[in-house]
Order: structure tokens, then sequence, then C-alpha cells
């Protein structure tokens, strides 16, 4: 891995641990092992590094997106296996990591905000639309409204997290619950049999509620 990936995959781990505002440049460089000045190479400040891991990570979402869209059987596998792939991510997050990117890291907070509005408001229209054409949603939801409804639960989680996590949940467990209670909402009576068959095909767990965050 070349010194700049590396800061960032290293960085990013103090970041879902601790938040954007408590790691400090110096907090990055003691773990890292490395100095400061190393560092300032490769990124004019904390303010340019975070601006470039979240691009990353929007790049990277999207990709899986669109190859989850792609090799998943159908819709309801489609949303299983997207949260497979953000699960281990959201269970080891700090709940008020978002609150930092907004209020200290506008650029990077923007770049996120554009990505939810259109990358993610398409990909969940497009499932809609083909659980509709599948047969595995009602053919009698309004994709525009729920579309908006599912990206609402996505700011839910972020914005009022202290609400549901109680010290008791992650955020991942509060996705998954989240989720499968919006799929139970939209799924028809051939799609509500699809749901547990996804989660055992794609070896979805639900997280135990008792787990600590």
């Amino acid at each position: 891995m070349e010194v700049r990936e590396y800061i960032i995959a290293e960085a990013d781990k103090l970041f879902c641990q601790f938040g954007f505002k408590s790691v400090t440049m110096d907090d990055i460089a003691k773990h890292l092992g490395m100095s400061k000045k190393t560092i300032y190479r490769h990124f004019s400040d904390k303010d340019e590094l975070v601006t470039i891991l979240i691009s990353e990570k929007i790049s990277t979402q999207d990709c899986m997106a669109k190859d989850t869209a792609q090799n998943s059987e159908n819709a309801i596998d489609e949303i299983f296996f997207a949260i497979n792939s953000t699960n281990e991510m959201l269970a080891n997050m700090n709940p008020k990591l978002f609150y930092d990117l907004q209020k200290y890291h506008p650029k990077a907070w923007m770049i996120f905000r554009e990505f939810k509005e259109k990358t993610l408001r398409e990909t969940i229209y497009k499932n809609l639309e083909r659980g509709i054409k599948e047969g595995l949603y009602r053919d009698d939801i309004n994709t525009d409204i729920l579309t908006q409804l599912r990206l609402d639960q996505v700011d839910l989680i972020f914005s009022q997290h202290d609400q549901y996590t109680m010290n008791k949940y992650n955020l991942a467990q509060i996705m998954v619950e989240l989720t499968e209670h919006f799929l139970y909402g939209v799924c028809s009576l051939t799609g509500l049999g699809h749901i547990y068959a996804s989660k055992l095909k794609l070896k979805t767990e639900v997280p135990a509620a008792a787990t600590k965050i």
C-alpha cells in the first residue's frame, strides 16, 4: 500500500472510532508512527484529508451499489446484499461521525449530500421499480414517496442516532431493523416469502439487540 492510501486507511479507522472532531493530525501521526511532516506532504491539512477520504468512500460505495444491482437475483436480494456490504462499516462507526462531518467539514459534507440526493436516490428508486416488475413489491406503491421515505430513514439514523442507540445498539443494528421494516411494508405476498430466503442465502444476520456500542 502506498503511503497516501495507508494514511487515508488508518485515519479512517480513527475517525470511525472517535469522530472527526476528536482526532487531530497529531493523533494520526502518532497512530501511524510517522511525522506530521510526512502526512503534510500528501495532504495540506486535516480538512483535505477528510474530503479525500469521503470522496473515495463514496466512489467505492457507488461501485458496490452498481455491482450489487447487477449481480443480485432480485430486488430483495439486492437490499440484503447491500446491508451485508455496509454492516461491518456501520457496526464500527461512531454515531457522531456525520454530525462532525456536517459541522466541521462542510466541503466533504456537501459531497456526501450530493451522493445521497442523486446516486442513492436513483439506486433506491430503481430498486423499487425492479421489485414491482419482479412481482416482489406491491404494484400500488408510490415509488417517489417511498424513495424519499427511505432517504429520510438514512437521515434519521445519522441525525437522530442518540434516540435509537441508547448505548445499546450500533448503527448497523438500526439500519437492519429499519430496512426490514421498510421491506415488509413494500413487499407483495410473494415478496414476503422471499425476505427470509434472502436473509439465509446471503447469510445476513440481524445483530443481537443487546450488543453494546
